[in-house]
């Protein structure tokens, strides 16, 4: 076992393909299949079921997936204990506000304390916007949502940003509709018995899935609000439905038993620019995928 095998593994977990984690880490997708059979072979286990070409973690490869993180971040603080990395300068980091709430705490906490001289400055923003920044070199790098492909085909500027980028997958969210206490089970839009759909604004991502959601039912109106506090404020007056993403009602211990509806998962992306990027931004990377496996409320990739 060795930590190139750590990290191909690693990245087929995240990315449930050979193919695509090859892309992600630089390998050809040949090498990447003998390394995981190798790994396979060292441990005795599978640790993938395969179907086809998606490849999904089995018990014990879900098992072994937070000890693979945890051994990535000791051999990331032994890097720098001994001077390996150092990285050095201001770090603009672009994030949505739930990200910065329920995902990076730790990572940031954990970066702090290992390279406490680099500034990092963080930027909250809708995913639209935070994108067209990293693209423009506001800012170094962005954690965003990803837009399904139909939302992609609708928005051929957005969609045209995001292929000028790097992108990897960091979290899965799953993104609910929040009801008010009472409201009985809901299947479709068209099961609503609210007036309104409270979100955050325009070019929110997490917004527009819901609003493509509910288009099934054409008496819902979007009402935009600033902040996911405020939203669930405006579920408990019992007039609207609340668009917030599982891991951020996790943190809020709502005091009223909340009926929630899922609408999918979505991808968090880290996106940045093929060239350019300043010295501190591989340890974020690196940090950044040291500390998501640690973290209780992500989703297994």
């Amino acid at each position: 076992m060795d930590f190139t095998s750590i990290e191909i593994f690693l990245a087929v977990a995240r990315d449930h393909s050979v193919t695509k984690a090859a892309v992600a880490v630089g390998r050809a997708p040949s090498n990447v299949t003998t390394r995981i059979q190798q790994l396979e072979e060292d441990l005795g286990v599978a640790l993938f079921s395969r179907d086809g070409k998606k490849m999904t973690l089995t018990p014990k490869g879900a098992s072994f997936l937070g000890y693979a993180n945890r051994l990535l971040a000791l051999a990331l603080e032994a890097r720098q204990a001994v001077g390996m990395l150092t990285p050095s300068g201001t770090l603009r980091v672009g994030t949505m506000e739930s990200t910065a709430a329920s995902r990076l705490p730790a990572a940031l906490s954990q970066f702090n304390q290992m390279w406490p001289d680099v500034s990092l400055r963080l930027k909250l923003g809708a995913s639209r916007d935070l994108t067209r920044e990293v693209l423009t070199d506001a800012l170094d790098c962005a954690l965003i949502a990803c837009p399904p492909k139909d939302l992609l085909e609708a928005d051929k500027s957005f969609d045209m940003d995001l292929k000028a980028l790097q992108a990897e997958r960091v979290f899965v969210e799953d993104l609910l509709i929040v009801l008010p206490a009472g409201h009985p089970p809901i299947t479709s839009a068209s099961d609503l018995q609210v007036a309104s759909l409270a979100a955050l604004e325009p070019g929110c991502t997490y917004r527009r899935i819901a609003e493509n959601w509910a288009v099934r039912s054409a008496s819902i109106e979007t009402v935009e609000l600033g902040s996911y506090h405020a939203i669930m404020a405006s579920v408990s007056t019992g007039n609207a439905a609340g668009v917030v993403p599982r891991s951020v009602l996790d943190l809020m211990h709502w005091p009223t038993k909340t009926p929630v509806h899922s609408v999918g998962l979505v991808e968090t992306l880290l996106v940045y620019r093929k060239d350019n990027l300043p010295s501190a931004f591989s340890a974020f990377q690196q940090v950044l995928n040291a500390t998501k496996g640690r973290d209780r409320r992500m989703m297994a990739a």
